[in-house]
């Protein structure tokens, strides 16, 4: 307790320390009606049901459930030849492309279709100026 709270329960102070030491204890027979009283309340827990494979809700999504969705196995074949296609070609460039990639190294920045200016005149127009 502290010192604040001990000065104004000074006068009741004996009585509180009192209260204190003579707690009353709940008895015996009402600690048991309580009990009784709360497990007739309480509903009782359902059984689990177990279903068996077939009827059980599947998770997640299978390659089965994938490869309808995508177009069935021509579309997964075309898919599987471009990605093998874009492999063979990110790591083994022929020699037929290195034309291609030769031309774009001598254009400037401002030649190039993909610069990027950041503050270009939609981005200025936004500001205001």
């Amino acid at each position: 307790m502290s010192d604040k709270r001990r000065a104004e329960e000074a006068g009741l102070g004996p009585w509180f320390e009192a209260g204190r030491a003579e707690a009353p204890a709940p008895s015996g027979d009402w600690l048991a009606r309580m009990e009784a009283m709360a497990l007739e309340e309480q509903p009782a827990a359902p059984m689990p049901e177990v279903a068996d494979r077939a009827t059980r809700p599947r998770r997640g999504l299978r390659l089965r459930d994938l490869i309808p969705a995508l177009g069935g196995w021509p579309a997964v074949a075309g898919l599987a030849a471009a990605c093998a296609a874009g492999v063979w070609l990110g790591t083994v460039t022929p020699a037929g492309l290195s034309g291609w990639t030769s031309g774009t190294t001598s254009l400037t920045a401002s030649d190039s279709y993909t610069t990027f200016e950041p503050a270009s005149g939609f981005d200025v127009a936004m500001l205001g100026y």
